[in-house]
């Protein structure tokens, strides 16, 4: 995915993995941990999913576990983590903005909530709306978003950061042209 890039300052590349690698990070939709191994070494990750099968593997690469629906409240401490990683899960929730109110209350002041969702309103999606077919065709998605939808997504978080990325033209025009939306908040201080 392209954590990095979000977490990555302006000023060089390289920072995500420090900033994340100093850091308790807590990883929604974990799914086997692949992911997750990036930044797990001399951290006490906890990894939390749905799936109880992929959690044994992810609990392989030493990624602490935990089950959860993550369409209810995380049985989690509140301010207990530094980083929140929600790669390509809100898509598949029936109240995202419920779990990005979870999110603020398990980061601790200053911590960083980084996510990533399908651009559903890329320009492939819409003129497959406009030839009367649906914009996405994962049963899974239940919601679509764009980037106004994911800075509504954002409200609370400071220093709100959207990066338009995955896709042959997306210099051409991002908003249009890219697969997904990687994005970032700063819980405030």
């Amino acid at each position: 995915m392209y954590f990095r890039l979000v977490l990555a300052s302006p000023r060089g590349p390289g920072r995500a993995e420090r900033a994340v690698r100093r850091a308790q990070p807590l990883d929604l939709g974990c799914r086997d941990g692949a992911l997750t191994q990036a930044y797990a070494e001399g951290n006490d990750v906890l990894g939390v999913d749905a799936d109880r099968e992929a959690l044994a593997e992810a609990a392989k690469h030493g990624i602490g576990t935990h089950w959860a629906d993550l369409d209810q409240p995380l049985e989690l401490p509140d301010e207990s983590f530094d980083v929140v990683v929600a790669g390509e899960l809100l898509e598949h929730l029936r109240d995202p903005r419920r779990l990005v109110a979870e999110v603020r209350r398990v980061l601790r002041p200053g911590g960083t909530f980084v996510a990533s969702v399908p651009n559903a309103y890329r320009l492939k999606g819409r003129l497959l709306f406009l030839f009367g077919r649906p914009p996405e065709n994962d049963p899974t998605h239940l919601q679509m978003f764009s980037g106004t939808g994911v800075r509504a997504l954002l409200a609370g978080f400071e220093q709100p950061q959207l990066h338009f990325v995955a896709g042959r033209l997306v210099p051409l025009h991002p908003r249009l042209f890219a697969n997904d939306i990687v994005f970032a908040g700063r819980k405030p201080r």
